[in-house]
């Protein structure tokens, strides 16, 4: 049996399945890896700063309008359309399998594909909110410049709250800040609790949310990365395929 066959075989048996992605599920979709050569790194040449240090907590708050610049110019693509990982995860579940979805990617896309349990470990680009008075705006709101347009301000990026006047922000975790507690223990329970793990798009780098891979006791744990990562060996079955081309198959 091949590899393909063997996945379709651990889908079929589980009763209950985590699909745990990381960037490389959304590259199939147009969206930069972050850590790629050709990915957000390009901007370091551009801003003179390490992207890391341009979407960190204090940064934000110190300079909002270079923030929302390269926020907006480089992580966020509101044509993004689902994939076939994406579709693949989405049509199982409405095929009556049980089925998790814990994800490090930020934009929303196994929500649009149809995943009903989809647990964002880094927030999402769709939720924004206003740092004073906590009115909720979604991502066409921000990326409207008359909402940027603020009297007193010489910007043409940071968005205002409509209502109060303050600054909206989004509902991403940036560098210093912590994951939301809620969100954690969500994935770490549906970890738990799953028979079959399936970890695609990811070489497992990005800590603390690798780490919880070791919640993981069920019956089989299945890699789904173009290049190796630090769990290889502990798997019951590693494919060396984009994931988009993997779930096609299956």
């Amino acid at each position: 049996m091949n590899d393909i066959g063997l996945l379709r075989e651990l889908i079929d048996d589980a009763g209950h399945i985590v699909f745990f992605g990381g960037a490389g599920v959304s590259t199939e979709s147009g969206i930069p890896d972050f850590r790629s050569k050709t990915g957000l790194y390009k901007a370091r040449d551009e801003y003179g700063r390490s992207p890391e240090e341009m979407i960190s907590h204090s940064f934000f708050m110190q300079n909002p309008d270079i923030f929302f610049r390269y926020y907006k110019e480089n992580m966020l693509y509101p044509d993004a359309k689902p994939n076939t990982a994406h579709l693949g995860l989405a049509k199982l579940e409405k095929d009556g399998k049980d089925v998790k979805i814990v994800t490090q990617n930020i934009d929303g896309l196994h929500q649009a594909a149809g995943s009903g349990i989809v647990y964002e470990l880094h927030g999402s680009v769709d939720r924004n909110y206003c740092l004073e008075c906590g009115a909720t705006y979604r991502l066409g709101y921000i990326l409207d410049p008359e909402n940027c347009e603020k009297e007193g301000t010489n910007t043409k990026w940071v968005p205002y709250c409509e209502k109060c006047g303050g600054m909206v922000r989004p509902d991403v975790v940036l560098y210093e800040e912590e994951l939301d507690g809620d969100t954690v223990a969500g994935a770490t329970a549906a970890i738990a609790k799953a028979e079959l793990l399936i970890v695609g798009g990811t070489s497992l780098v990005v800590y603390p949310a690798a780490g919880y891979l070791r919640y993981f006791g069920g019956k089989a744990l299945v890699l789904i990365n173009m290049s190796s990562t630090s769990m290889d060996d502990s798997a019951d079955l590693v494919i060396r395929k984009p994931i988009g081309e993997v779930f096609a198959e299956i």
